[in-house]
């Protein structure tokens, strides 16, 4: 008997011990749609702040709603997005952590996210044209041109 306990002990130990590629976990719901983070491990992202503070989100589109408004989020502190140090996504295909600002994004895909139409990330443009091949897509664009249309772009996709 008190093998199993030990046992038991010991696997919850290493379980709560181990590392994440995505910083400490601190929070378990998304800030904008309330939606548990780790059901959708696929989608996940993640802000980290100039204060060292990181904010995980469920989607992109949830991820980059705070990043355009963070004033409607003030239990997080951020007075606007002068404040945000790194974002980084998730690659759909790989699940490899990329900066934002080198991923690729496709839109208008058969496939959806947690919160409904979303941004498909992917760390290179190849990636996202296989995937447009199977799942269909509209339109692959950068970190810069997904910018260029800005909050716009958000609310289209959340309505």
């Amino acid at each position: 008997m008190r093998r199993i306990f030990l046992a038991l002990l010991l696997i919850t130990s290493v379980m709560f011990a181990a590392d994440s590629a995505w910083g400490d976990k601190p929070n378990e719901r998304d800030p904008v749609y309330q939606l548990m983070i780790d059901k959708f491990p696929k989608f996940e992202t993640e802000m980290i702040l100039k204060n060292g503070k990181h904010i995980r989100f469920c989607c992109v589109k949830a991820m980059m709603n705070f990043y355009y408004h963070p004033e409607k989020y003030p239990e997080y502190g951020v007075k606007d997005r002068t404040e945000v140090d790194k974002m980084y996504v998730k690659d759909y295909l790989g699940g490899e952590r990329v900066p934002i600002e080198k991923a690729w994004f496709v839109f208008g895909s058969r496939l959806t996210g947690p919160h409904g139409d979303d941004l498909i990330p992917f760390s290179s443009r190849t990636k996202a044209e296989l995937f447009v091949k199977r799942y269909g897509g509209t339109r692959i664009m950068d970190f810069d041109e997904m910018g260029n249309k800005g909050y716009g772009l958000i609310r289209y996709l959340d309505m």
